[in-house]
């Protein structure tokens, strides 16, 4: 385990900081969970979109609806 993995205590205790305390039985598979979570995260982190500008807005409604694939 790395020193950034969440240990299922660890899990426990900010849930219930959160205000979601959980049942002893899921704080491995909480714990996991957000591991996943985090690695999945960091190596969007990683990605260089270089110049690209961040949306303005979705403009949902408008333009013709195609379901087309």
């Amino acid at each position: 385990m790395s020193a950034a993995e969440l240990t299922p205590l660890e899990a426990a205790r900010w849930a219930a900081r959160a205000g979601l305390p959980l049942p002893a039985d899921r704080h491995a598979a909480v714990a996991a969970t957000a591991d996943h979570i985090h690695s999945v995260v960091s190596v969007l982190r990683e990605l260089d979109f270089g110049e690209t500008h961040p949306t303005t807005g979705h403009h949902h409604g408008r333009g013709e609806n195609d379901a087309t694939v």
